[in-house]
């Protein structure tokens, strides 16, 4: 993504009399996202979600405190095979609890896998709107201000944001 900013950056710098006649306009996809109906309803059933996970996990927390509890009290009590036993019950529920942190908000896990499922339509919905006001516009690059592409001027003329909320609720 870095490197498309760039190459559009270096493009209109090398052309200064194509940079002239370029129409550039910048939006706020934060704001936009922040307005939708549909992408405040995927944060919140993508919470929802996070809050069912926490709760299996906060349980699997609390049986593996109820085992280290237990042992501690039981271990200088236990015969070698039993607490051997309970060493590994022990290790065990640690190894279920960090394959499950990492299975549902690991890199590769489910968290992601449901933010991009549930937020993909409204993404797709916002870069349409954006290119269908870019085109209607004539704007030759839109930029989005929330990315971390960081603007040292934008004049406020050029800002659509509102003209893509315009058009995402007429749609």
């Amino acid at each position: 993504m870095k490197l498309k900013w760039i190459l559009i950056s270096s493009l209109i710098l090398l052309s200064a009399s194509a940079y002239a006649q370029q129409k550039i306009g910048y939006v706020d996809s934060k704001v936009i996202l922040e307005t939708l109906q549909d992408a405040k309803d995927a944060q919140t059933n993508l919470d929802n979600l996070v809050q069912k996970w926490k709760i299996e996990l906060q349980s699997l927390n609390d049986s593996l405190l109820f085992l280290k509890d237990d042992f501690d009290k039981k271990k200088l009590i236990l015969t070698e095979k039993v607490r051997l036993q309970k060493e590994d019950e022990i290790k065990t529920q640690e190894k279920r609890i960090a394959d499950f942190k990492q299975l549902k908000f690991g890199e590769n896990g489910e968290y992601f896998q449901k933010q991009s499922e549930f937020m993909k339509p409204v993404q797709d919905r916002v870069f349409k709107a954006i290119q269908d006001v870019a085109k209607e516009g004539s704007y030759d690059f839109v930029i989005d201000r929330s990315s971390q592409l960081m603007l040292l001027y934008m004049n406020d003329r050029y800002d659509l944001t509102q003209k893509v909320i315009k058009k995402l609720e007429t749609q």
